[in-house]
């Protein structure tokens, strides 16, 4: 794509060299430094107008054309103007970057990296914003290695994109201080619904009635073959157990976070069998409501059902492909997702806690 400017400008000036002079291929040469000003520096796009002119005034010696004089005069005007596009597409790139450069730094402050393997527990992640541009939207995610085990927690925002991200940003610093000390995940959740309370009245806007989460707090103890799942309105986790996939739907359900007053009720974790081989799916509802062209949903239970036995890096590598391909490449929903599996033995190089 970068040598497309010098190209087109070889094409023209072979087309006007074997022509006849008749066929005025030289007053085409302006488009050359115009293409030029989307692709290369000011200075290239102002060489490339110098050199066309030339060869155009070259030309005119040879070919007795009195035409030939105006082209090179158009050609030094679309070049001034091509120099000046070039000019403020390099300044739009320069604070493009600065933007990204926030976004990146806004992504591992809120969702900071997550070590591969914690204790006797393999992680892996993925995450897609709706936004094209953006790094992080409402799905959310984050990991703390507790003195009462591993506590995870995925959720989703009402809502998608940047508007999200403060209600986001709200959640995860509550969970990152509160999971080490809640000392189950009942009283985590009650402070997470705490905390949104809060930053919902301390910046009320119109929509502030309606600032909630659902999400998914897990708690993986460190000895033992259970694990323990608490789902606030939040799509249900599927376990792969004994080679088989079932969904974690909650006997009792949990209000999601924010709306614990509002819609009453308590939060109530369930113990399920978590032994090793066993693996844990998290994930929000852009995962589940990824649509084809005739509108159906991405069966993601008997997508995950038939690939019991992959880790979980390539089950996530494969499982964004699939997304991709049933959606046609139009993600247009947060997605976040977690893959959790127990091994027969705890890892030497257990992350530290805290």
């Amino acid at each position: 794509m970068l040598w497309t400017p010098a190209v087109l400008t070889a094409v023209i000036a072979l087309l006007a060299i074997f022509t006849p002079p008749e066929v005025p291929f030289t007053r085409l040469l302006p488009a050359a430094p115009a293409l030029a000003a989307s692709l290369w520096s000011v200075a290239a796009t102002l060489g490339l107008g110098v050199i066309c002119a030339l060869g155009v005034i070259a030309y005119s010696m040879f070919a007795d054309h009195d035409s030939t004089l105006y082209t090179a005069g158009a050609i030094g005007a679309v070049t001034l103007a091509a120099a000046y596009a070039s000019h403020l597409r390099l300044q739009r790139e320069d604070t493009l970057a600065e933007v990204r450069a926030v976004a990146d730094t806004t992504q591992r402050v809120l969702l900071r990296p997550v070590p591969a393997r914690i204790g006797c527990v393999r992680i892996e992640t993925l995450y897609v914003a709706a936004a094209p541009q953006a790094r992080v939207g409402g799905d959310f995610y984050a990991v703390a290695d507790t003195a009462h085990g591993l506590r995870l927690i995925i959720g989703d925002v009402r809502g998608k994109g940047l508007d999200a991200v403060g209600v986001a940003s709200a959640v995860l610093g509550s969970f990152r201080e509160a999971a080490y000390d809640a000392p189950d995940l009942g009283v985590l959740a009650r402070r997470l619904d705490t905390t949104v309370g809060r930053y919902e009245a301390a910046g009320p806007g119109p929509d502030a009635s309606e600032l909630f989460a659902t999400a998914v707090l897990a708690e993986i103890p460190t000895h033992g073959s259970h694990a323990r799942i608490l789902s606030c309105g939040h799509p249900p986790v599927l376990l792969t157990h004994d080679g088989h996939i079932r969904s974690l739907t909650p006997r009792t359900s949990s209000p999601p976070i924010n709306l614990a007053t509002l819609l009453g009720g308590a939060y109530h974790a369930e113990e399920v069998p978590f032994v090793p081989g066993d693996q844990l799916l998290l994930y929000t509802d852009g995962v589940t409501e990824t649509r084809d062209g005739d509108g159906a949903f991405f069966p993601l239970a008997a997508w995950a059902g038939e690939r019991t036995s992959v880790p979980p890096r390539p089950l996530l590598d494969q499982l964004h492909r699939a997304l991709l391909q049933h959606s046609a490449g139009g993600l247009d929903d947060d997605i976040a997702v977690l893959a959790v599996r127990r091994t027969s033995s705890e890892a030497a190089g257990a992350a530290p806690k805290g």
